[in-house]
């Protein structure tokens, strides 16, 4: 089976707590888990560990982005996350975004270390 890593990009406020990202979040890790998958979740507004979010990244088979969307965007701490993670993730997750001036076929975004 796959490991499969959530992101639960819920973000609390005085009037929302959240709950349906966590709902949603909570349903997927189960039903996932009782399909024999290995999950991890980790929610974008905590305290994580940078370094060992890079790890659950390159353990992933499959990353699931459970958020919401604030005007057609993701939340700031998703945002946040992001930066976070694949800042420190240069060399392992990523070693540049792609491009090459003696490779025009070589395109932006290509320059990932965790392709499939």
């Amino acid at each position: 089976m796959s490991n499969i890593l959530i992101i639960n990009g819920a973000k609390e406020f005085a009037h929302s707590k959240g709950q349906l990202n966590d709902t949603l979040t909570e349903v997927a890790d189960g039903f996932l888990r009782d399909a024999g998958h290995d999950v991890k979740v980790v929610r974008a507004d905590s305290n994580y560990d940078v370094k060992a979010e890079v790890q659950n990244f390159l353990w992933a088979d499959v990353v699931i982005w459970q958020m919401p969307g604030w005007w057609m965007g993701a939340p700031w701490t998703v945002k946040k996350y992001m930066d976070d993670v694949f800042t420190e993730g240069h060399g392992s997750l990523y070693a540049s975004d792609g491009r090459t001036r003696s490779d025009a076929s070589k395109k932006y975004g290509s320059g990932g270390l965790i392709q499939g």
